[in-house]
């Protein structure tokens, strides 16, 4: 399937809890490399080269260990994870404007839009078949260190989450609940979705289809990611 396909096809709108307003940002250290070859396709390469990702000391600096928000995040054992998901500029693929989040789907890819004709991308999660969503939407909220509300379906699907259900009050930051370090909760035509974009500590799951709908990335890129999303940022999910 070709850019232009993708670029066509279905919009969806995703949405949040909506319980926090929108937070300020802490700057990150690491800026990636650009990569030249636009697409929504497979991976990116520098001009005139192969597929390159970045340096060994570039991704220890990325996903080594961080302490954010009273939480000490382990380092991600990143040698584990194939390189085309790692974080990286590149080149924007066309047609979506400054500020517009993409995630191709079929590809697992992310992209953050950004001025110069540059995007950053990041390596995803996403639904497993039968959870899997598309379509246009907006970031209305964003979290910091959320806690997780299992929707009333899921616990009736899975009985031993109720005690994260709402009338138990969800369940409290931290490394282990689902939403990770990070949540952007995404609205359709003003009303929660239900969708989200989120960290998790599960990074063998990037690449993957197998969360419940959302769409999920590692704790290191999820906080770079928030650091850089503008204010009700439209989001679009191809499939």
């Amino acid at each position: 399937m070709n850019r232009s396909e993708l670029s066509r096809r279905g919009l969806l709108s995703l949405g949040g809890l909506g319980a926090a307003a929108l937070l300020s940002s802490c700057v990150s250290p690491y800026r990636p490399p650009v990569y030249a070859e636009p697409t929504l396709g497979g991976a990116l390469s520098p001009a005139g080269a192969g597929p390159m990702a970045p340096s060994s000391a570039e991704l220890d600096a990325m996903y080594g260990q961080m302490v954010d928000g009273g939480f000490v995040i382990p380092a991600i054992p990143y040698q584990r994870i194939p390189p085309r998901y790692y974080r990286q500029r590149v080149t924007a693929p066309a047609g979506y404007p400054v500020g517009t989040i993409v995630v191709d789907t079929p590809n697992r890819f992310l992209y953050l839009i950004e001025r110069g004709g540059t995007a950053m991308r990041y390596g995803v999660g996403i639904g497993r078949e039968g959870f899997a969503w598309q379509g246009e939407g907006v970031i209305q909220w964003r979290q910091k260190w959320p806690k997780w509300t299992p929707p009333d379906e899921m616990v009736a699907r899975q009985p031993q989450l109720a005690k994260y259900s709402a009338a138990n009050g969800g369940m409290e930051p931290g490394l282990m609940n689902p939403l990770g370090a990070r949540a952007l909760y995404i609205f359709q035509n003003g009303k929660d979705t239900l969708y989200r974009l989120h960290g998790s500590p599960e990074w063998n799951s990037i690449g993957k289809a197998m969360s419940s709908g959302c769409v999920r990335l590692m704790n290191q890129d999820i906080i770079d990611l928030y650091d850089r999303v503008p204010e009700k940022a439209r989001i679009i999910v191809l499939q």
